[in-house]
């Protein structure tokens, strides 16, 4: 048993190993200064680089976690603490219906209601998008790492005169903070790499822009546009492009497994 163990954990990490051995072999190549500084060029001319796409990703992930991470820990602070009743079973059950929705109605939800009003594509609207496929992980994630936190801790809490908002927030929330950031680190690695909603809302925009209020490029949907395009050199880059996407995914996911050593190294 503890071979077949091990064999199905062998294919599991060996799946990993060849993607990213793929992406080595046919990005690495392109991988240069002018890759992470410049913008793409002309259909068809040699040349240029991401860094609209590179800025692009940061700012519409960066603005998705500003909305999404307030919103998913104060959620799941709420079902762990006060969500017994009929109010907490609904929004569990609606978490648990958003968790398992394609990315694409949510990218459609938001065009009807964010881009359709406003009458133009924004990076503000694939930020509200990509916010709403975090908040319900990072909810039922915080919900379950404030239940491991003992309830004597509370009590204790209770005990000296806290209240009981102020015992969730500065004691019961401190001490699932470990738990609680390695929850939204998974959310962002999660959405890092979502393209269905950007091209609902987003679109994508082979101009450098900062612009909240207008179309912006992101990763994804420069692997997506240059992956599906007929020429060779589009291909090279959307190969080199992944592998950064890939890089930043497995950042978030280490910076993950760091958190949770710090905290059973805290719990020793």
């Amino acid at each position: 048993m503890t071979g077949l163990v091990a064999v199905l954990s062998f294919t599991a990490v060996l799946a990993l190993v060849l993607i990213l051995a793929d992406l080595i072999a046919k990005g690495a190549s392109s991988l240069d200064w002018s890759f992470f500084t410049k913008n793409p060029v002309a259909a068809g001319a040699t040349g240029g680089g991401v860094a609209n796409a590179i800025v692009g990703t940061g700012i519409i992930v960066g603005l998705a976690a500003l909305i999404g991470l307030p919103v998913g820990i104060g959620t799941g602070l709420y079902l762990a603490e006060y969500g017994s009743g009929r109010l907490g079973w609904i929004v569990r059950f609606v978490a648990d219906v958003l968790n398992g929705t394609p990315s694409i109605v949510i990218g459609i939800f938001a065009w009807t209601w964010l881009v359709k009003p406003m009458g133009h594509f924004s990076a503000l609207a694939g930020s509200v998008a990509l916010a709403a496929l975090m908040i319900p992980m990072i909810a039922r994630t915080t919900e379950e790492m404030v239940r491991l936190v003992p309830h004597s801790l509370r009590e204790a809490a209770l005990a000296l005169g806290y209240a009981r908002w102020r015992t969730s927030l500065r004691i019961v929330a401190r001490t699932a903070l470990a738990g609680i950031v390695t929850g939204c680190l998974v959310g962002i690695a999660r959405i890092a790499g979502e393209t269905a909603p950007l091209i609902f809302t987003a679109l994508g925009n082979l101009n450098f822009t900062v612009s909240v209020g207008q179309p912006m490029q992101t990763l994804s949907l420069q692997i997506y546009q240059y992956a599906s395009g007929p020429f060779d050199e589009w291909h090279r880059l959307a190969w080199a492009a992944a592998l950064v996407l890939m890089g930043l995914v497995l950042l978030l996911a280490v910076g993950a497994r760091w958190a949770i050593r710090q905290r059973h190294g805290a719990a020793r």
